[in-house]
């Protein structure tokens, strides 16, 4: 049951930020497309490590990316 409530309230923030993005003047399908984006993101990223947390502090992993063609070098 817990974990219908977390559906139903991750469902609730998703609709949330539709509306924001809406209200910032983003079209259906450009929200639609993001959202499923960031999802597969995110899935790839769960692919490559699983258990992130077990990982060393993120300033190494920052540092290696630098001069990569990283979109903040």
């Amino acid at each position: 049951m817990d974990r219908l409530n977390e559906a139903k309230a991750a469902r609730t923030v998703l609709e949330e930020i539709i509306a924001s993005a809406s209200e910032a003047g983003w079209g259906t399908r450009e929200i639609t497309v993001a959202l499923i984006e960031a999802a597969q993101s995110l899935t790839d990223a769960n692919r490559a490590d699983p258990e992130p947390a077990g990982d060393p502090d993120g300033e190494d992993a920052v540092r290696e990316q630098i001069g990569h063609g990283e979109q903040f070098d």
